[in-house]
């Protein structure tokens, strides 16, 4: 059992944002009912590769989650909302501001059959504000929020980040702490609430270190002009053979051992210097000194027991193979319903006592709808009902 057991969730989201919120919480036990359109199928579902029936991708961020098709534009589905929110902890959603209400499922609605319902909505942008209906991606959230602006080089674009971090961090991670808050409140005095989550907002709040000096003082955070974004010899440096190393020896005793890894133990008082062009000094030597070795010789004068903040850019390939990786098992091997395993990122928390718990890869859409609807109490007759009426798709 997980530390969740009991909780029980609504999931009306598809893509990255709300799926990946919700497998956190199946994760740690919670049951996830995901409630798909059988018609308007999930663009994360025929990712390169497939594996199976689905993407590798949604088998993952679908883990443990029983699925229900249900065509929320047919009268008789919100019939079906209707008598399951009775037993349901938790809706979490992800259409556009107002969809919802006019699906006959939003909060004022759900909350009238279950006063103690958590109605979590993931948008981009709000449920209040000018750009409430407007569309957006990752890069976009990123982009408004003020922090593409400033990861980026001098006098070059900003970077798209190989993971989705407005959408995880902006988005995902907002969600779940709100959900378990807002379920600690209930508990408390017995009060169920809506949240809004809003993924620009999530993304705006993590100009932390920077956006704080730009409110008090209007510095304006710049690229390559910062502690942490290149303006410093905080970095990544290029080797013989054309690959990296992050460089984060921000305190003197870390760049006293980094400085006696590359062979110059004096060059202390460079790296130390709170001078900007001693520190762009620095920034020159250790360049210059990464490339005239190979990722491999660079590797061997870490050794396993350096302790200065360097570290490899690995490949993938490589950090899923990396002894401290394994270590604390971040991959896993989930259980397929149709037989076999496939290996997947673990759950990142560890509990001591109620360790994270992986049911079944994700699912085609549908694939637990009659059994769903027998436990909610449908009769074999109503649900044939139901099916002559197509909400559940295709007949």
């Amino acid at each position: 059992m997980g530390i969740l057991t009991g909780l029980k969730i609504l999931d009306f989201s598809t893509l990255l944002p709300g799926p990946f919120a919700t497998m956190m919480l199946a994760d740690m036990g919670a049951e996830v009912l995901k409630v798909e359109s059988p018609t308007r199928e999930d663009l994360t579902k025929h990712l390169e590769p497939i594996d199976g029936d689905v993407s590798a991708a949604f088998a993952h961020l679908n883990r443990s989650k029983r699925s229900l098709a249900l065509d929320l534009k047919k009268e008789d589905a919100k019939e079906v909302v209707y008598q399951l929110i009775q037993e349901y902890d938790i809706v979490i959603e992800q259409f556009r501001p107002g969809v919802m209400d006019r699906l006959g499922i939003g909060y004022e609605t759900l909350k009238q059959i279950n006063p103690q319902i958590i109605y979590c909505s993931i948008t981009g942008y709000g449920q209040t504000g000018p750009l409430r209906n407007r569309a957006g991606h990752d890069i976009n959230y990123l982009s408004l929020a003020g922090a593409a602006s400033y990861s980026a080089r001098k006098n070059q674009a900003p970077i798209p980040a190989g993971i989705q971090v407005a959408d995880l961090a902006g988005g995902s991670m907002p969600a779940v702490i709100a959900i378990l808050a807002a379920v600690y409140h209930r508990g408390q005095c017995g009060e169920g609430q809506y949240i809004d989550v809003s993924i620009t907002d999530g993304v705006f709040s993590l100009n932390a270190m920077y956006g704080s000096g730009y409110l008090v003082a209007e510095i304006e955070p710049e690229p390559e002009s910062l502690l942490l974004n290149g303006g410093h010899y905080y970095d990544y440096y290029e080797t013989k053979d054309h690959r990296y190393f992050s460089v984060g020896s921000l305190e003197v005793p870390f760049q006293a051992r980094l400085c006696a890894l590359i062979g110059d133990p004096t060059l202390l008082t460079l790296s130390s210097s709170e001078q900007k062009q001693d520190q762009q000094a620095f920034k020159v030597i250790l360049a210059k000194t990464f490339k005239e070795k190979t990722f491999a010789q660079w590797l061997e004068l870490l050794g396993d027991d350096f302790d200065g903040c360097v570290e490899p850019v690995l490949h993938f390939s490589e950090a899923v193979e990396h002894p401290h990786i394994k270590a604390r098992e971040l991959v896993v091997s989930v259980p397929k319903t149709e037989g076999g395993s496939q290996k997947q990122i673990a759950f990142p928390i560890k509990f001591s006592t109620q360790p994270a718990e992986y049911r079944f890869t994700g699912v085609q859409t549908g694939t637990h709808t009659k059994e769903i609807l027998k436990e909610a109490g449908f009769t074999e007759e109503a649900i044939n009902g139901l099916v002559e009426k197509g909400i559940f798709g295709n007949k």
